[in-house]
């Protein structure tokens, strides 16, 4: 990880994501979490505070030692317990059937593999756990795909590894999960980085 990764970027991320327009989508998908929560990508802990009464505790993992740090900090103010790892979401330090809610916003586009970090997800839920996901990826416009495609890998170069092309159903489809419940909405910005995936899933 150079300095850009490990001083600048998690500032920038920081920034970008707490915008308050993304807060009623957080709010859609935390609204439904309960018992054991694992946060993928807890990031600085935006989501920490829409954890309510249902919720027993929450354990959140990042690589990134600097945005854990912001999340600490968030944390405190938490009204259930929170324990934060360091550690990637492709090998979760966790139990097999441990967790009743796995939730992921705006990170299975950053997660080198994203297929391997589901599967695990699946692995560590209860076999009656849910996975509740708000992530952008692929538009269903073909030439806004197009354009996803070319700017892909620029984007991702400045962007901390930020995939604007995934198709997010297939991948929690394909790593064994049973889609619930899917709706797709538009944030503000570029169209070839704002079309959401939200939704709820089961083990299948």
């Amino acid at each position: 990880m150079n300095w850009y990764e490990r001083v600048v970027l998690p500032r920038v991320l920081n920034f970008a994501m707490r915008q308050e327009v993304l807060l009623p989508f957080r709010r859609r998908v935390i609204a439904d979490a309960r018992g054991a929560v694992l946060e993928l990508g807890i990031g600085s802990g935006l989501n920490l505070a829409l954890y309510g009464p249902g919720v027993s505790a929450v354990t959140g993992c990042d690589p990134s030692a600097a945005l854990l740090r912001m999340a600490r900090e968030r944390a405190a103010s938490a009204i259930v317990p929170v324990e934060l790892i360091e550690a990637s979401a492709e090998a979760l330090p966790v139990a097999d059937a441990s967790i009743d809610t796995v939730v992921t916003t705006w990170t299975l586009c950053t997660i080198p593999d994203a297929a391997r970090a589901l599967r695990e997800a699946r692995r560590v839920l209860k076999p009656d756990g849910v996975l509740l996901f708000v992530e952008h990826g692929r538009a269903p416009e073909p030439g806004v795909a197009r354009w996803q495609d070319r700017l892909d890998r620029p984007w991702g170069l400045v962007a901390g590894g930020c995939h604007i092309n995934r198709r997010i159903d297939a991948l929690i489809g394909d790593a064994g999960f049973r889609i619930e419940h899917l709706a797709h909405d538009r944030m503000p910005g570029p169209r070839t980085h704002n079309y959401l995936y939200q939704g709820r899933a089961r083990v299948g």
